[in-house]
């Protein structure tokens, strides 16, 4: 279709007025890190643990995306810029919606965080889940390490393509050095500082 030919419509409820209903600020939780860093885990944690405080909050999980908005896209460089952009979309429609979203994403290159980051303007947060590559192996919660290393997968982050650490994370989660339990701590408290409203649920 012509883009002429497409003209967004104003909402009728703004963003300030659904954050003083939620009580907190709209936005987007964007955590990045290889395959067994532990982005899902503390992902579904953290809405386990601050819905129960009120907040109105939802996780887009990098398998679960592409189990249906993203089942057309492979793995190739293009397809994956492509599912990025896509989750980056849909994280900036939860948090102008006034929701908090956590995007759990290997997002192995820094342009398309970047793109990501561009579609939520300055509402998006880039937590980096560090763990080393040889933790990660050890750990191998779905066999990938192991399938990549036999061939059975190409161009899988860390192993035959690169992965690129943010520069300038939000804030950074070693889940070498901590349990579970510490690192969503350490996530409640930022967003705590980063999202809440006064009197908020956060």
């Amino acid at each position: 279709m012509d883009p002429r030919n497409i003209a967004p419509v104003e909402h009728r409820i703004t963003l300030c007025d659904r954050e003083r209903r939620n009580a907190h600020l709209g936005g987007v939780l964007w955590l990045t890190g290889l395959s067994g860093a532990g982005k899902s885990t503390l992902a579904f944690a953290l809405e386990e643990r601050l819905f129960r405080d009120g907040v109105q909050v939802y996780v887009l999980d990098g398998d679960n995306v592409r189990y249906g908005l993203n089942a057309d896209l492979g793995f190739s460089r293009k397809d994956r810029g492509e599912n990025i952009r896509r989750a980056g979309e849909v994280a900036a429609l939860f948090a102008y919606a006034g929701f908090l979203c956590i995007a759990a994403f290997i997002s192995p290159y820094r342009a398309d965080r970047a793109a990501a980051r561009d579609a939520a303007p300055g509402r998006f947060h880039e937590v980096y889940v560090r763990a080393d590559l040889a933790t990660c192996e050890q750990r191998d919660p779905k066999g990938l390490y192991r399938k990549a290393r036999a061939g059975e997968i190409a161009n899988f982050t860390a192993v035959d393509d690169v992965y690129e650490p943010p520069e300038k994370p939000s804030l950074v989660i070693d889940t070498t050095k901590s349990d579970v339990e510490c690192c969503v701590t350490q996530l409640v408290d930022y967003v705590t500082t980063s999202f809440r409203l006064e009197g908020g649920p956060v």
